[in-house]
């Protein structure tokens, strides 16, 4: 198993409430139009996440993805695919198509941000809220 974890924090816009997709960035702000964004500040982006992890996902790799915050600990399964460049360095995306883009952490992912508990959307909303996304990849 190898896994890469992405610290980030609440945000007083946080609405999660996009279908398709969710967002972590490491931009500080986030407008009422960022639907997909559950964290900003984050530690890390595509372009910053372990290089073995990065080759696994453009390798097309299977992936779990954890996001513990508070008392909410969610699992989730995507996937990599060789057409993932992972070089962004201020977001991640996580979708539930295969749409490929250098924001693009994953795709085919079982979650979108509105899929989140409320409760967690209600606590990611504080801006003092930490939360962390693992990424792990069992080869």
């Amino acid at each position: 198993m190898i896994e890469d974890s992405v610290v980030f924090h609440g945000h007083h816009n946080v609405s999660a409430t996009n279908r398709r997709t969710f967002e972590i960035t490491r931009e500080e702000d986030l407008t009422p139009r960022g639907d997909c964004i559950i964290g900003v500040r984050a530690s890390k982006a595509c372009s910053t996440l372990d290089p073995v992890v990065r080759r696994a996902l453009s390798s097309g790799e299977r992936a779990e993805l954890t996001i513990e915050a508070g008392d909410f600990f969610l699992s989730m399964e995507a996937e990599g695919s060789s057409l993932l460049t992972l070089t962004d360095p201020i977001s991640m995306v996580i979708r539930r198509s295969h749409f490929p883009s250098p924001r693009t952490l994953a795709v085919g992912a079982d979650m979108a941000a509105a899929d989140l508990p409320r409760g967690l959307a209600k606590l990611l909303q504080d801006p003092d809220s930490e939360g962390r996304l693992t990424v792990r990849i069992f080869i």
